[in-house]
């Protein structure tokens, strides 16, 4: 193994020491997983990120998260297995290159055709899938690449075939009629959980709608007047007093002279609301289409896919929907029938692919009936053989679940899992109780014209039924959701009984994002219970969503998101990854503003100042590491006895087998902010504040001393880049080669293998400490107390002073033992501890704890006084002033209770303050 030269540049360069090492690490096998070993599997299925475009943040920090557990479970000695793949993401990436299509060359899917425009798809998907594989490993994500999958790959569609056909047997997918919602631009159904709804500023038509007996007339309100076409009802109340007598009677639509039934509906009328009277258009809205069920009214459906208006809009066939919305507005007002127009706002759900407003629309589709699968899923999460972290998006799921709605999985797309369902010809060969069960308004004449329909696991020749020849495959694809939901199982070879499948199956945890928990993770659960009865994952972990600097989610969609090569290019991966984590919180997303930044090669890349912390850890362990390689070399490999360490040892190693057991506990329960806080806080503060400080002259000295320091350090260093590695395993492998060349290889056991699958640290019971812990803590305040009081008298840095301390017992006595470490680290030319002594003339008190110290001779009596008297008066104003509010009897009556309790307590600050300026005043005095 050789990365570079032990020699080490005096500057931390990411991008010179992150190059060549992801290649070392493909190149020693250390990602590949075993289908057959002896050690426990891991699992990670990755969340194939769409082929739509290049990776941003969001997909940074997931695989970030995913790789810190996935490192974590090899160094653990795990058969762990991070499998990776890309989901073809149909509508998507149709979208996507349709509008590349037409605004390139003026041309739609349909003036291309089906086989040229799925070969465009294709040669889309070579581009940026292998730049999100580029991505990916530049970010040090450490996937098995010979297991990679894509959702279109013959592997994957031989599961999709499969469980379509077994769902298509068992009765769980259905051909049905039903209310969708459509997109027009891409004129095909899309899911709920694919829209998203947007406050829009329209106007609420209030239409007379004549009775057919001459009357009178009724009125209704509308925002959509074009969607009346297809009226075929009115509903009022049934306790309603104004329409009693109305009901089972007609009124007149106008424009189109259909007579209406005027119907009693207590669900769907607010008798309140209005007039008390709600037209019906059972094809155009999904509470209209459940009263149109409820009620046996036709159901009118006057859209065109492309959401013109169809021939059953009469004269208005061939508009545009809101060319034909002006149209019918204008004749109303001709008849004299719009009653008012009152400007109104309302919510309208829009494609997350295409931005347009969806229309419910009614058309042929296929579904899976969920109600027992979906109460099987919901069984396991409350049961707990499925775990979600954080525990509350456990009712995300279960609600959604619960709602037991079919799912639409039929798309008219042309990129996708095509539907394995073929129609014969043959009329004679038609099957009407095949839709009996599930055709809503179709009377027998049409049942009788619907072409018999099956489906198989290979390519048919012939009609199993009639044995023709004439057969023809159904046109639409598979929801992709459809594919990606066996994506666990998929991915590891089944159908088939693979080795694979039967090691790493069930995965053990399920890293996403929240807004897929319905559209993917339940789906998941009830695909792998019904193909291989069991779950498909043990936990899942829901972590937070980058947003960029407006609070807008990133997406490749919305084209906010940031590229992690830019980051990469201007922090380093491993900055990224470390600020990445260390943000992860359980309660709160990532606000992340970015400003463009001017490369010296004239680019412009995003940046943003949330990557410091990241950047400036890695800088210091680089830093820290330089100053350890330097005093390491030829250490001896032998151990020591804890016996002869010194107090700093001692609490060194405490604090790192707590930081091991605080990092191992965290991970566990997927707390990565906390996991990357305990090691920034071990590392920073305890290791590179204090240890390295307290032991420099020790790590210098050719002696029994200086070689026990030395020892303990090569130790530290070893397990501090072995905790840090699942976080930024870039610098952490190059240094760990530069130590095991520093150190004789035999101190760690390590051989030729790199830090990305060594051991992970385990906490050593001899390294506890608790007594080591509470010495170093009294020595810690010690040392801060006396620099704050130098600093507070304006002693220069450099400056040494007398110290003169009073203690008894067991503090006198760790006192004693560490004068030297207090000596140096806090700049005293004499340390005095006494059991007992007074103040000397012109000195300034230490306070610590239950420490009293002094400093002699660095206080000027006359200025200190002066200054302390000008505290005085302002102390003595603020109590003044606080105690006139609270005599003041209209304050106590009008002040909130907590107004007042802040004054109160205000004032007993300003007298406690007050009593300790007094008693400095007296000792200067």
């Amino acid at each position: 193994m050789r990365i570079a030269n032990c020699e080490m540049d005096k500057v931390y360069n990411p991008g010179k020491v992150e190059k060549g090492i992801y290649q070392l690490w493909l190149d020693k096998g250390c990602f590949r997983a075993r289908d057959s070993s002896e050690a426990e599997p891991y699992c990670i299925v990755i969340p194939p990120p769409n082929i739509t475009g290049a990776l941003h943040l969001g997909h940074a920090l997931n695989c970030t998260l995913q790789d810190i557990l996935i490192r974590r479970k090899r160094m653990g000695g795990f058969n762990t297995l991070w499998l990776p793949g890309m989901d073809h993401a149909g509508i998507a990436t149709q979208s996507v290159v349709e509008r590349g299509l037409l605004e390139k060359e003026g041309k739609s899917r349909h003036d291309v055709g089906r086989e040229e425009l799925v070969k465009r798809i294709w040669a889309w998907k070579e581009e940026f899938g292998s730049r999100i594989s580029e991505q990916l490993q530049l970010m040090g994500c450490s996937c098995d690449w010979q297991r990679e999958r894509f959702t279109l790959d013959a592997v994957c569609a031989r599961a999709v075939r499969v469980t379509f056909v077994k769902f298509f047997e068992e009765g769980l997918i259905y051909r049905g009629k039903r209310l969708v919602n459509w997109d027009v631009q891409l004129q095909t159904a899309v899911a709920d959980d694919e829209l998203f709804h947007e406050t829009v500023c329209g106007h609420l038509w209030h239409i007379r709608y004549p009775l057919a007996d001459g009357s009178g007339h009724l009125i209704v309100a509308t925002t959509r007047p074009e969607t009346m076409l297809g009226d075929t009802g009115v509903a009022v109340h049934p306790d309603d007093d104004r329409y009693k007598k109305l009901i089972g009677k007609k009124c007149i639509l106008p424009l189109m002279e259909r007579a209406l039934t005027i119907i009693a509906d207590a669900i769907l009328v607010d008798r309140e609301f209005g007039s008390g009277c709600v037209k019906v258009t059972p094809a155009h809205d999904p509470n209209d289409y459940q009263v149109g069920l409820r009620h046996g009214l036709e159901i009118i459906n006057i859209l065109n896919p492309d959401g013109s208006i169809n021939e059953n809009g009469g004269k208005y066939a061939g508009m545009d929907r809101f060319k034909a919305r002006k149209m019918v507005v204008a004749d109303l007002e001709k008849l004299g029938l719009i009653e008012k127009v009152e400007p109104y706002e309302t919510e309208i759900g829009h494609s997350d692919r295409s931005k347009t407003p969806i229309e419910p629309y009614l058309s042929d589709q296929w579904f899976v009936r969920l109600d027992e699968l979906a109460e099987q899923a919901c069984e396991l999460v409350r049961k707990g053989d499925i775990k979600f972290f954080p525990e509350r998006y456990a009712k995300t799921y279960l609600d959604w679940l619960g709602e037991g709605r079919d799912w639409c999985i039929s798309r008219q797309l042309w990129w996708g899992h095509r539907i394995p369902v073929w129609y014969c010809a043959n009329r004679k060969c038609y099957d009407a109780a095949q839709y009996a069960s599930c055709e809503v308004g179709s009377s027998d004449a049409e049942l009788a014209e619907r072409r018999f329909f099956f489906s198989s696991m290979d390519e048919p020749s012939s009609c199993p039924k009639c044995g023709g020849a004439d057969i023809s495959q159904d046109e639409d694809v598979l929801d992709t959701w459809f594919s990606s939901a066996l994506w666990p199982h998929s991915t590891l070879g089944w159908p088939e009984k693979t080795q694979a499948l039967e090691s790493f199956y069930p995965t053990n945890v399920l890293v996403t994002s929240r807004d897929i928990i319905t559209l993917w993770v339940a789906r998941m659960v009830m695909t792998g219970m019904h193909n291989i009865g069991r779950v498909p994952f043990h936990h899942v972990y829901i972590h937070s969503k980058i947003l960029d600097g407006h609070g807008e989610t990133m997406s490749k969609s919305k084209g906010n998101g940031v590229d992690p090569a830019e980051i990469i290019s201007k922090y380093g991966a491993d900055a990224m990854r470390f600020s990445l984590a260390y943000m992860a919180t359980e309660t709160q997303d990532v606000r992340m503003p970015v400003k463009k930044e001017k490369q010296p090669d004239g680019t412009l890349i995003n940046v943003s100042e949330k990557f410091d912390i990241g950047r400036n850890l890695c800088n210091k362990l680089w830093n820290a590491a330089r100053f350890c390689l330097g005093n390491l070399e030829n250490t001896p490999a032998e151990p020591w006895q804890k016996a002869e360490l010194p107090l700093e040892d001692r609490w060194i190693l405490h604090c790192l087998g707590e930081t091991i057991e605080q990092v191992d506990e965290a991970l566990e329960g997927y707390r990565f902010a906390e996991a990357a806080g305990k090691l920034y806080e071990f590392f920073w503060s305890r290791l590179c504040d204090w240890y390295l400080e307290m032991i420099k002259s020790r790590t210098a000295l050719d002696t029994a001393s200086g070689q026990t320091a030395r020892k303990v350090l090569a130790v530290v260093l070893d397990h501090t880049l072995r905790l840090f590695h699942p976080l930024i395993p870039f610098i952490t492998e190059s240094l760990w080669e530069r130590l095991n060349e520093v150190v004789p290889e035999r101190a760690f056991g390590n051989g030729d293998k790199p830090l990305a699958v060594s051991a992970w640290p385990k906490a050593r019971r001899e390294w506890k400490d608790p007594a080591a812990g509470e010495a170093m803590g009294l020595l810690q305040k010690l040392i801060r107390a006396v620099r704050d009081t130098r600093s507070h008298h304006g002693v220069t840095p450099g400056k040494k002073v007398e110290l003169l301390v009073i203690a008894e017992g067991k503090e006198k006595e760790i006192l004693q033992a560490n004068r030297e470490i207090i000596s140096r680290l806090a700049h005293i030319s004499e340390l005095r501890v006494q059991s007992e002594g007074q103040k000397p003339a012109g000195a300034a008190s230490v306070l610590s704890g239950s420490l009293q110290g002094f400093i002699p001779g660095i206080v000027d009596a006359d200025k200190e006084l002066a200054k302390l008297n000008k505290q005085r008066e302002q102390l003595a104003g603020r109590i003044n002033s606080a105690q006139k509010k609270l005599a003041n009897e209209n304050f106590l009556e009008r002040a909130k209770p907590e107004v007042v309790a802040r004054e109160r307590e205000n004032l007993k600050a300003y007298q406690k303050q007050l009593l300790a300026v007094d008693q400095q005043i007296e000792q200067l005095d």
